[in-house]
């Protein structure tokens, strides 16, 4: 049997602060808006550019820290995968295309500017490098949805996970 792949990389900015709230199960879940861009020469010379938004959706832990740390305006990078839903509105079948995500990384600090790049240099420990940089960026490292399954109830990794895919299938959760 061939395999398929479904993986999504975007870098993009948030176009408004992440709404976050937690289900009736106890899971928390994020949902923000990413704008990529496009640009090109068109064949006059002028310059073209094109905005493409992406609907982006945090399950677990690392929706916490997309609530806790993002904000609009801010520049990500988001790994994920597509997922279309569909769900009732106004007596029809309405479908809405996600990018679950699974990794997130902010690419910028919270005042706008890069991150601080790593010396090339070998002078000094690795402990004083990583003090050097903002706090929330070790906070906020990749965080792979589900692998910092709660413990809560004695549930495990996998029913985490089976417990949130019946959630994605739902079709009364539309943001």
């Amino acid at each position: 049997m061939a395999r398929s792949l479904n993986k999504v990389q975007l870098i993009g900015y948030l176009g408004a602060n992440p709404e976050t709230r937690t289900t009736q199960t106890g899971l928390q879940v994020a949902s923000f808006s990413l704008a990529t861009n496009r640009q090109w020469t068109d064949r006059e010379g002028a310059l073209q550019e094109e905005v493409e938004w992406h609907n982006i959706v945090v399950w677990d832990r690392l929706a916490q820290i997309c609530g806790d740390h993002l904000e609009k305006g801010r520049l990500v990078y988001v790994e994920g995968r597509l997922h279309t839903r569909s769900y009732e509105a106004n007596g029809q079948k309405q479908y809405r295309t996600e990018i679950v995500a699974s990794n997130m990384l902010m690419l910028e600090a919270r005042n706008g500017t890069e991150w601080p790049q790593e010396p090339q240099s070998s002078q000094g420990s690795q402990n004083s490098r990583q003090e050097e940089r903002p706090r929330a960026f070790a906070e906020a490292r990749p965080v792979a949805a589900g692998a910092a399954a709660s413990s809560e109830g004695g549930r495990g990794r996998r029913s985490a996970v089976r417990e949130r895919e019946s959630l994605e299938e739902r079709d009364d959760m539309p943001f």
